[in-house]
């Protein structure tokens, strides 16, 4: 019995020190990141634009990306770059590229991002999601309008996706 207590003590001293080897994260899921870029090709079309959408999740992976019918083949890649350079600093890819120009020619030559406007990123909660990136509407301003039309559109879901 005496054996028992002592391997029970230790046991149980010892949960609390592993507790950090298991980590949760409060990302963007495939749906959401789905209707986003549905809703920021839709927003673009309507001024007359025709775009590539990508949303990346918190850690830059590829959730959804969709390309307009008539949207060039390189919307797709560039709308990602700004997705992951909005995801990097944690910023919209133009306000970061506004404060930033000092080192912007160096960061556009690390693969899988490029420091122009487009980029916006997904806050739900208080935590930043993911970002979602557009491309091919004429200027990177109005890429960044077709984001935030999305966003502001789907705004409650994207509120309400984390379960506190």
């Amino acid at each position: 019995m005496k054996y028992f207590l002592s391997f029970l003590i230790l046991f149980l001293i010892s949960i609390p020190t592993h507790a950090g080897d298991i980590v949760s994260d409060k990302s963007i899921g495939m749906e959401l990141a789905r209707d986003i870029a549905s809703e920021a090709i839709l927003a673009c079309r309507k001024d007359g634009y025709h775009i590539s959408a990508v949303v990346v999740d918190r850690f830059s992976l590829m959730r959804a990306a969709l390309r307009d019918d008539l949207a060039s083949r390189f919307t797709l890649e560039i709308a990602e770059r700004k997705a992951n350079m909005t995801v990097m600093a944690w910023a919209d890819s133009g306000d970061f590229k506004a404060q930033r120009a000092d080192i912007q020619q160096e960061l556009n030559h690390i693969e899988g991002i490029i420091v122009m406007e487009g980029g916006v990123k997904i806050v739900a909660s208080g935590y930043n999601i993911g970002a979602v990136g557009v491309s091919g509407a004429p200027g990177g301003d109005k890429d960044a309008a077709c984001a935030k039309k999305a966003i502001e559109k789907l705004n409650e879901r994207i509120e309400f996706a984390i379960e506190e």
